[in-house]
């Protein structure tokens, strides 16, 4: 006769290992952790937590590989992260950042295993909310080169609206002088706030929060306009995949 605990492990026997790679920033990479575990608790019940394995990098190296604009060293560093994770046991990919989406293309040639674009997580969720032009925050890099829009365009047919240039440069000092470090600060809170409603104004009918760190910042109780929590998305999108093959 099947045993109690046996049937309570059942659900877990098909569930597929995530592979996060973090530590850009480890604030962020702490919020996919804690929303992963909690989702797939929600899932399946009981005792049941998401198997993970995480290797997290130093952001303070990769920072100084994106101040020198250094993209195809950041790429190999994070190419060799990803394969120490698939080497330990990962069947699919979660890169918990933005900006170093970039170098996804690295990643993508030389793992074997799937890598979760976090731009499609934002792009089913901006088409769940009926959102086809929406705003965008993040790392300059992420608001104006067209590695982050154009796949929201070509794959999900979204038009994106980015801030203004004193928005960007606003918003991507914030990201790398305080978000980035630990730091939430009322006064910036204040000022996205005002940012997402001039992208309201232009038309967005949604916001992406397109840095990881920007969600421990501002959230829905901010602001009347519907955002797009990138971190949170994502985390989800990884939960959708490890789950996919369990019977509930």
């Amino acid at each position: 006769m099947q045993t109690t605990a046996t049937q309570a492990s059942t659900p877990t026997a098909a569930m597929q290992t995530i592979g996060l790679l973090g530590g850009m920033s480890w604030d962020s990479s702490a919020t996919y952790y804690r929303v992963i575990n909690e989702e797939v608790r929600r899932r399946l019940g009981g005792h049941h937590c998401a198997q993970v394995v995480l290797v997290s990098l130093d952001f303070g190296q990769v920072r100084e590989l994106q101040l020198r604009g250094d993209w195809d060293e950041a790429g190999a560093m994070l190419a060799a992260g990803a394969a120490r994770l698939e080497a330990a046991g990962a069947d699919v990919l979660v890169l918990c950042t933005n900006l170093m989406h970039k170098v996804a293309p690295s990643i993508e040639a030389s793992a074997g295993v799937p890598l979760l674009h976090i731009a499609d997580a934002v792009g089913a969720r901006a088409r769940a909310l009926g959102a086809d032009r929406i705003g965008l925050l993040g790392a300059r890099q992420v608001m104006e080169e067209p590695f982050y829009r154009d796949r929201l365009r070509e794959r999900w047919g979204i038009e994106v609206l980015v801030p203004g240039d004193d928005d960007r440069t606003l918003v991507d000092r914030v990201v790398f002088d305080e978000l980035t470090t630990g730091r939430l600060e009322p006064a910036s809170r204040r000022a996205f706030v005002e940012v997402i409603d001039r992208l309201a104004g232009r038309g967005a009918q949604a916001v992406v929060l397109g840095c990881t760190e920007i969600g421990l910042l501002v959230g829905p109780a901010d602001t009347a306009m519907p955002l797009i929590d990138s971190a949170l998305v994502h985390a989800l999108a990884a939960v959708d995949a490890a789950l996919a093959g369990v019977a509930r």
